[in-house]
């Protein structure tokens, strides 16, 4: 089995770790009620979507 001759840097191992950290969910307001959402998802709040109402609103 092959095993690296040279140990690899910190440098290459923290470059190669750069990409691991979680990113913050983007969100746009709905056009409807105002409240945030993710885009190209049914408001959870109001149900619209694409200027329809699809489904039931949430109470709460």
């Amino acid at each position: 089995m092959p095993v690296p001759k040279r140990r690899h840097s910190s440098t290459r191992r923290d470059k190669r770790r750069a990409n691991d950290a979680l990113k913050e969910k983007s969100t746009s307001n709905c056009p409807q009620c105002g409240e945030p959402r993710i885009p190209h998802r049914v408001c959870r709040h109001c149900g619209f979507y694409d200027g329809r109402q699809v489904i039931a609103p949430e109470e709460g």
